[in-house]
């Protein structure tokens, strides 16, 4: 059910108009960077700026001495914030480049911690076209997408609410939701983005921390377990994605990496110790005498080795050798993606699949 406008009784007195803009850090480019653009400009990072033509569409920027300077020229201040085909009334946005990738919206160039760190401003629904291309197949059914779509802006309002005031809301990574920019857009995913324009996960009036998965093996797994985070609408539910092939995996391990990445370790001894109650890894032992917390055991072999916690132990395959044989792709809260294709592939619409991967909330129209 939607339930239109309720919404901003929480976010107006945070954020008055501004929801729909995001600040995107792209990473620190180290003390030189080169922007470009068709009619590029540039003014200070201010939603009121007045902009200047720069000659030749491109600029360069340089942190010199603790200060920016452009072209070769210093400028006041820490920030700059480039524009592209905008600056004129009347003109028409147009795309810059920069650091080797091509966005949309403005670009920031601004000092931080001794670096010069690079910051895309554009509006959310432009930001959420560039993230779907990155954070789901292309190819997925448009009810996926969608479903994809209203979770990614969702789990972005909420950062954006966590960061008001700051000099961005989110990162452009894994640790985030993945940004591509204009390399990641596709027109089913923008598709995909205005068929739910401005469509929101609510608990309670407030947007939800809607964090999301490639696969769950089966199970997805609470909040409080995943990202200890005990919030009600990040439950254990079923997923059909236990069926797909993208939900099992295996990692052949040796006494040498074994020693590499996490110190002591010997296959013979490396086993499961507890688990929770969706059956993932809580603690692995990897010595006799040394035991790990799941989630470390997972960071220190690497994420895309130990794709989930949801894994056994089988000996086998070679002396001094050990295999993980796994369920799932990721933390396993929130929606499942390759569950929510199966979902999407036997008729559920993206309200369905939303409600079944974080019961208890509501879709609500943001704008």
């Amino acid at each position: 059910m939607f339930r239109p406008g309720a919404l901003f009784v929480c976010l107006l007195p945070v954020c008055a108009g501004a929801v729909e803009t995001m600040r995107i850090a792209m990473g620190a480019a180290g003390s030189e960077v080169a922007v470009s653009g068709k009619a590029l400009a540039f003014g200070t990072d201010s939603e009121e700026a007045a902009f200047v033509a720069v000659a030749a569409g491109r600029a360069v920027v340089k942190r010199e001495n603790g200060r920016l300077t452009l072209n070769g020229n210093p400028v006041v201040g820490d920030a700059l914030r480039f524009r592209a085909g905008a600056f004129a009334a009347g003109a028409r946005a147009e795309p810059i480049r920069v650091a080797e990738r091509q966005v949309r919206g403005d670009v920031v160039v601004r000092l931080s911690q001794g670096a010069l760190q690079l910051v895309d401003v554009l509006p959310l629904e432009e930001y959420l076209v560039g993230v779907l291309g990155s954070e789901m197949p292309r190819t997925f059914p448009a009810e996926a997408l969608k479903a994809q779509a209203i979770a990614a802006r969702t789990y972005a309002l909420h950062k954006k609410l966590e960061a008001y005031g700051q000099p961005f809301h989110l990162g452009s990574t894994v640790l985030n939701q993945v940004y591509g920019g204009l390399a990641a857009e596709d027109p089913r995913t923008r598709e995909a983005v205005e068929a739910t324009r401005g469509l929101v996960l609510t608990y309670e009036l407030a947007p939800i921390e809607a964090y999301f998965h490639a696969a769950c093996g089966g199970h997805t797994e609470s909040g409080l377990e995943a990202l200890g985070r005990d919030l009600p609408y990040l439950a254990t539910v079923d997923c059909p994605c236990g069926k797909e092939p993208a939900s099992r995996w295996t990692l052949s391990l040796d006494a040498a990496e074994l020693k590499s990445a996490l110190g002591a370790a010997r296959p013979e001894a490396l086993g499961v110790l507890s688990r929770t109650a969706t059956g993932r890894a809580r603690r692995v032992r990897i010595a006799a005498d040394r035991t790990l917390d799941a989630v470390t055991f997972r960071e220190k072999l690497g994420y895309t080795r130990v794709k989930s916690l949801s894994f056994d132990v089988e000996r086998g395959g070679g002396p001094g050798r050990v295999t993980l044989v796994g369920r799932g792709f990721g933390h396993g809260a929130g929606l499942c993606q390759w569950g929510a294709k199966a979902m999407a592939e036997s008729g559920w619409d993206y309200r369905r699949i939303l409600l079944h991967y974080y019961p208890g909330t509501e879709l609500q129209a943001l704008y």
